[in-house]
């Protein structure tokens, strides 16, 4: 400011810029967060269809009879896991993951749904039943 009390211009066009880049900080941090939040949700997805996959693994692996008990989560939102024939898939929010397990006899095709428990077990003709 000057002596009369009016703003200089210098002024003006330092607080112009300042407030540009506080903006572009702004809108940086803000797509920083949501990508981190985005990586975080598919994390954690992947790890629930993961550990059903290493359940029916487990359950193919051992003898006839044997029998896993798997509780899939709810309190990540809905999502549903189908297992089919060689593969697992993992529908969420518009997103979709998938995993393969090889040399694995599932019968037909099966859904799971989030928040229920399911029980994966092997008859005694080597297949794979999920009731």
């Amino acid at each position: 400011m000057d002596d009369k009390g009016f703003i200089s211009i210098e002024y003006l066009f330092s607080l112009f810029i300042i407030l540009i880049i506080a903006l572009g900080m702004l809108f940086y941090a803000s797509s920083t967060l949501q990508s981190s939040l985005n990586i975080e949700d598919s994390a954690t997805h992947r790890l629930i269809l993961d550990n059903v996959a290493n359940a029916i693994s487990q359950v193919n692996s051992n003898g006839e009879g044997y029998s896993k008990y798997v509780q899939l989560p709810s309190d990540i939102g809905y999502y549903e896991i189908t297992v089919s024939k060689d593969r697992a898939t993992i529908e969420y929010s518009g997103k979709k993951g998938e995993t393969m397990f090889p040399l694995v006899n599932i019968d037909s095709k099966y859904r799971l749904v989030s928040g229920r428990g399911y029980n994966i077990s092997k008859t005694s003709d080597g297949k794979i039943v999920i009731a």
